[in-house]
C-alpha cells in the first residue's frame, strides 16, 4: 500500500496520543438494520434508529431474507424510515427464487415509496451450504440486477465487495472481475462483507486500484456480540476470526457488559486503524442494537447534530 505524508502523521499520531484523542469527526457513517419479526423486536429496532438518527449517517439500509421471506417486512420497514425519519434509507434486493418481473415490481415499489437507493446483491440460497442456482427467469448475478435497476429508475446503487473473497469465488482476480462488473453496470459504491483486521481491507483496497476499480470501497464495521453467531456469519462470506479475538472472549459468556465492552474496544480499535491509513466512510451493521455502533461512531469524533462532512457519492 502506497502511504502518503498525511497518512504517515496520522498514524504516528494514533501512537503517539490518546488513541481517539480529539479526532474531527470527519467521517460519513451508515447503519444496516434487518426487518424485526414481532412488535418486540419492532420496538426494539426504533429505538435503535431513534438513538443512531442524531449521527446524521449517509443512509441507513434493511436487509431482505433469501428468496424474499423478508419481503413484505422490508419494504414496511424501509418505508416507515423513509416516512419517519430524516435518514435516507436503501432498501437490499436480492436475485434469490425471483423472476425479473417480480424483482422489478419491488424496485417500482421502493421508487413509488420514495426510496431512491438500493443495495443490489446476488444473494444466498435459503438452504444454507447450497450453491446459488438463478432462477431460470431471473437475474444471473448482482451485476445484471444492477442493470436492470438501471433500466427502471437512476437509482443510487451499492453492492457487496469481499476483502476475504467471496467463498463461491475461485481467486481473488475473478472476485475483483466481479466486482468491476457490478460497477461497471451502474452501481455507485461497494459495501464490504465484514472482516477483523484493518490488514485484510487495506490489501483488498489496494488490489481493487491495482486492477482498476475507482469508486468508493466502504469498510463493512461489524461489533462482535456473540462469537458463536459471528462464527456462523463468518462462515459464510468467508471472513477469518483472528485466534487472538477468540481467546479475548473467552470466558466472557455470562458476563454481556464485558462482553459488550470487548467488542466495542476491538472493533473502535480497527476503526481507528483504518482512519490512520485514510478511512473515512464506515457502514455499521448493527444487528439491530445502537450501543456498540453508536459508541464507536463517538469514538471517531462524531457528535449528535455535528455536520459529517460530505463524501462524494
Amino acid at each position: 500500500m502506497t502511504i502518503s505524508i498525511p497518512q504517515l502523521e496520522e498514524a504516528r499520531r494514533a501512537l503517539e496520543a490518546p488513541l481517539f484523542a480529539d479526532l474531527a469527526g470527519d467521517c460519513g457513517v451508515s447503519f444496516e438494520f434487518f426487518p424485526p419479526k414481532t412488535p418486540k423486536m419492532e420496538d426494539a429496532l426504533w429505538e435503535t434508529v431513534r438513538a443512531l438518527e442524531p449521527l446524521s449517517p449517509r443512509f441507513v439500509s434493511v436487509t431482505y431474507g433469501a428468496g424474499g421471506s423478508t419481503r413484505e417486512r422490508t419494504h414496511a420497514t424501509v418505508a416507515r424510515i423513509a416516512r419517519e425519519t430524516t435518514m435516507p434509507a436503501a432498501a437490499h434486493l436480492t436475485c434469490v427464487e425471483a423472476t425479473k418481473a417480480e424483482i422489478d415490481q419491488v424496485a417500482q415499489e421502493y421508487w413509488a415509496a420514495g426510496v431512491r437507493h438500493i443495495v443490489a446483491l446476488r444473494g444466498d440460497p435459503p438452504t444454507a451450504g447450497a450453491k446459488f442456482v438463478a432462477h431460470p427467469d431471473g437475474y444471473a448475478n448482482a451485476a445484471a440486477l444492477v442493470e436492470g435497476l438501471k433500466r427502471l429508475h437512476p437509482f443510487e446503487i451499492s453492492v457487496a465487495a469481499y476483502p476475504e473473497c467471496h467463498p463461491d469465488s475461485a481467486h481473488q482476480a475473478a472476485d475483483l472481475d466481479n466486482l468491476r462488473a457490478k460497477l461497471d453496470a451502474g452501481a455507485t459504491r461497494a459495501i464490504t462483507q465484514f472482516f477483523f483486521t484493518p490488514e485484510a481491507f487495506f490489501r483488498f483496497r489496494d488490489a481493487a486500484a491495482a486492477a482498476g476499480i475507482s469508486a468508493d470501497i466502504v469498510p463493512g464495521i461489524l461489533p462482535v456480540s456473540n462469537v458463536a453467531q459471528v462464527r456462523k456469519f463468518a462462515g459464510l462470506c468467508g471472513a477469518a476470526i483472528p485466534d487472538w479475538m477468540d481467546r479475548l472472549f473467552e470466558g466472557l459468556d455470562d458476563h454481556p457488559g464485558a462482553r459488550a465492552l470487548v467488542a466495542a474496544t476491538i472493533a473502535a480499535e480497527m476503526c481507528r486503524k483504518l482512519y490512520a491509513g485514510g478511512v473515512r466512510d464506515f457502514h455499521f451493521y448493527t444487528l439491530n442494537r445502537a450501543e456498540l455502533s453508536y459508541a464507536i461512531c463517538h469514538l471517531l469524533g462524531l457528535r449528535p447534530g455535528a455536520k459529517v462532512a460530505a463524501v462524494a457519492a
